[in-house]
């Protein structure tokens, strides 16, 4: 029985597993909007929520904290200087998740995590 337990395995090493989020979270972080399965949006999208709070928070220990997340300095800095002040009047809800739609090749439930405030283009 899986009473009380939170989060998906992935068939995958709890290493492996959280390099997958960290990879999940950091492409969202360059292209502020991707395509993936419905239970890796799900369960990315409160790690990508994290580190957005961290950016508004702006501090030299968050900077540090999202460095030890991300393992790079370019990230950080987009994060702390683009990303985080688009969202500095709202209170949390920074990511979207839109259902997609089955896959072709395995039938796996397809979705797509996006920034709600999204850049000008």
């Amino acid at each position: 029985m899986r009473h009380k337990i939170a989060g998906r395995k992935f068939d995958r090493a709890g290493d492996e597993r959280k390099s997958l989020f960290r990879n999940l979270v950091r492409d969202l972080m360059i292209h502020e909007r991707m395509k993936t399965t419905e239970a890796k949006a799900k369960e990315v999208r409160p790690l990508a929520e994290k580190m957005i709070t961290l950016g508004k928070d702006g501090t030299v220990h968050a900077r540090r904290q999202a460095m030890s997340f991300f393992n790079d300095k370019v990230i950080v800095k987009k994060l702390f200087e683009e990303i985080s002040p688009r969202f500095a009047t709202r209170p949390g809800g920074y990511t979207r998740i839109i259902k997609l739609g089955p896959r072709g090749g395995d039938g796996a439930q397809m979705a797509q995590l996006e920034l709600v405030e999204r850049a000008a283009v």
